[in-house]
């Protein structure tokens, strides 16, 4: 397999992009309450699991060469990415329940999302339409999800913990830096054994590379957007403070 030195940079650079704009999600969603909570709680599940994760998993999928033409099964394409946002997502909500400070909890979120995001890799890796024999080497495949499960937890440790803009841009670093070290460990746990005997597959990875950019790129821009036209609860009680603070003084002043 050649997988270049762009498509991995790329990639990289989407984890970033994802885990960042999922971490300023998670941060709104502590400071919030009731529907806001869960709906923050929800973008952060897409932001980190449907961008930070499957985005950069199948860009640098789409940017391998296996050594023949390679096809991709659409809805099993879909269905990894559906994986990655509800283990990303059922990660959250085990671990930033209100008042549950506890190791356990982090730990127990940091295992199920770790195992469903080597589910999202594998399930991902079986939708690959190729004349050739794939098999896995069963060592790296479990350091794979080894490493799958220790990024999880050090990013829902992130998620929990994580504040302001430098924070977050040092912990999206780290976490997409986890996140492509667990891809391409399982990439390489793949052996391709090609089969000339085979038909030969009919490439849609055009379509599918326009298509992640549009979806991509058009959900960060409703991400920036959100957390640029809304503030957070945090922000919303310490405005309102300064508000009853300059109208007492005013009161005062005029008694």
């Amino acid at each position: 397999m050649d997988m270049g030195t762009l498509t991995p940079i790329t990639a990289y650079i989407i984890a970033c992009i994802g885990s960042a704009l999922g971490l300023l999600s998670s941060e709104r969603a502590r400071n919030a309450t009731g529907a806001a909570r869960n709906g923050w709680l929800a973008v952060a599940a897409v932001s980190i699991g449907g961008l930070g994760i499957w985005g950069m998993h199948f860009t640098a999928m789409l940017g391998t060469w296996m050594g023949a033409t390679v096809a991709y099964d659409i809805p099993v394409t879909l269905l990894s990415m559906i994986v990655a946002v509800l283990v990303v997502g059922t990660g959250l909500l085990l671990t930033l329940r209100r008042g549950d400070e506890r190791l356990r909890t982090l730990a127990a979120g940091g295992l199920v999302t770790g195992l469903g995001v080597a589910a999202m890799h594998y399930t991902g890796m079986s939708a690959i339409v190729i004349n050739a024999e794939i098999t896995y080497n069963p060592v790296v495949v479990a350091l794979s999800v080894a490493i799958a499960v220790v990024a999880a937890t050090a990013a829902l440790w992130f998620t929990r913990n994580v504040s302001g803009p430098l924070a977050v841009l040092g912990a999206s670093l780290v976490m997409g830096l986890a996140v492509t070290g667990m891809h391409y460990t399982g990439m390489h746990a793949m052996n391709i054994k090609l089969d000339e005997l085979a038909p030969v597959a009919v490439s849609n990875s055009e379509e599918l590379i326009t298509s992640l950019i549009i979806s991509g790129a058009g959900f960060s821009v409703i991400i920036v957007f959100l957390l640029a036209l809304t503030s957070s609860d945090e922000e919303g009680r310490e405005e309102a403070e300064l508000l009853n603070r300059v109208l007492r003084r005013t009161e005062s002043r005029g008694q």
